[in-house]
């Protein structure tokens, strides 16, 4: 099973998501958590700060895990568990996009979030909790 390591900032009630861009194989043009792939002898946390700091340039200092989601399309995706986090502080000179991952980069009201179209069904239950 692939892990991943995935959250949000959280500042003044809104989130940040990400559109992911159509060229990505899983979830294209679907909104997204930040995150990415548990690399081999790499710690969740040390996941969750990298694909921070290398999709838009962000370093979290402080997060909690909220759940942990399995991958909803086995048969297309394989297995996966996404570990999600809560994230309310950090420092770096973003967020802005870097690299070719994402389209948008958006702030949302959880009630505007619930509307999108979501990569994992499963982050509404998840993004409602986080409030």
């Amino acid at each position: 099973m692939r892990n991943c390591a995935c959250g949000v900032l959280i500042k003044d009630g809104c989130i940040l998501l990400g559109k992911r861009s159509p060229e990505r194989k899983l979830y294209p043009n679907a909104w997204d958590m930040i995150g990415g792939h548990q690399e081999a002898g790499k710690t969740l946390d040390e996941t969750l700060v990298r694909e921070f700091e290398e999709e838009i340039a962000v370093t979290p200092t402080e997060y909690r895990e909220v759940t942990v989601l399995a991958e909803p399309r086995l048969a297309e995706n394989g297995e996966r568990a996404y570990h999600v986090y809560a994230i309310d502080q950090w420092h770096g000179p973003g967020p802005h996009m870097c690299g070719d991952e994402h389209t948008a980069l958006e702030w949302f009201i959880i009630d505007d979030a619930l509307g999108l179209n979501l990569a994992v069904t499963e982050y509404r239950d998840v993004l409602t909790a986080m409030t």
